[in-house]
């Protein structure tokens, strides 16, 4: 039987306020994301998580616009699908194409802001939910295995790391999701440029407004690299305060 004391404190340890992290971590976290989306083999690897959180943002998408969810795939070679079944224009299919591409820097903005107010645990916690949530929707196993590591991972450094550890952990994710954002909209341009991706996520916004794919590759770009620096302001409060910049 679970006693009140303890309720009170697994709440306590949930939603309290960790100790603000030394600005050389938030500085060095960062580098590391940046060194980890620039190189070719990190890259390779970690690209996953992007992966996930791009096909998490077209499922949500569609089910808060009314459209019938009807699974996910994660690939080997980091590519995704999601399949949604509703009308194939009008808003609900021109928000859930565009939610993809735009949320892995806005899940690092959310993050950003609970490491602004130094809520690392329950960061971490938060994306185990929305890890175990999308899991119930993978349809192969490869999605399923990915998606069990990344989660077991958080899980087990929320529950099992120190406090320094977490702290550099939770850091360094969000940088990741924040700069990471930001590159799969060059390889994408990059690659319709060759021809490649008839079927992306632009060209099918294009086919469905009639607005050029290349718009919507700009706007892609344009939100990522200003959630970039609102998401970068938050987390850089640390190390802006040791040197005497406050905002």
């Amino acid at each position: 039987m679970v006693s009140i004391e303890g309720l009170t404190g697994f709440w306590d340890r949930l939603l309290g306020a960790q100790p603000e992290p030394p600005p050389l971590l938030v500085l060095l976290t960062g580098l590391v994301a940046l060194l980890v989306v620039s190189t070719r083999l990190p890259w390779r690897i970690a690209r996953n998580a992007i992966t996930i959180a791009h096909e998490g943002g077209h499922a949500l998408a569609a089910l808060l616009t009314g459209r019938k969810l009807r699974g996910i795939r994660l690939h080997s070679d980091t590519s995704g699908l999601t399949l949604s079944a509703g009308r194939p224009t009008g808003p609900g299919m021109v928000l859930t194409l565009l939610a993809g591409y735009v949320a892995p820097p806005l899940v690092g903005l959310g993050g950003a802001w609970l490491l602004a107010g130094n809520r690392i645990t329950l960061l971490l916690w938060i994306a185990v939910a929305l890890l175990l949530a999308m899991l119930i929707m993978i349809r192969n196993v490869f999605g399923v295995l990915s998606v069990l590591v990344t989660g077991g991972t958080v899980l087990a450094v929320s529950w099992y790391a120190s406090p320094q550890v977490q702290a550099a952990f939770a850091w360094t994710g969000v940088w990741f999701l924040l700069l990471g954002g930001v590159r799969p909209v060059v390889e994408l341009q990059r690659l319709r440029s060759r021809g490649g991706m008839p079927a992306s996520d632009a060209d099918q916004l294009g086919g469905i407004t009639g607005l050029p794919a290349f718009f919507w590759v700009v706007l892609f770009g344009l939100v990522n690299f200003a959630v970039l620096v609102a998401g970068g302001l938050l987390l850089a409060g640390p190390l802006l305060a040791e040197i005497g910049i406050t905002w």
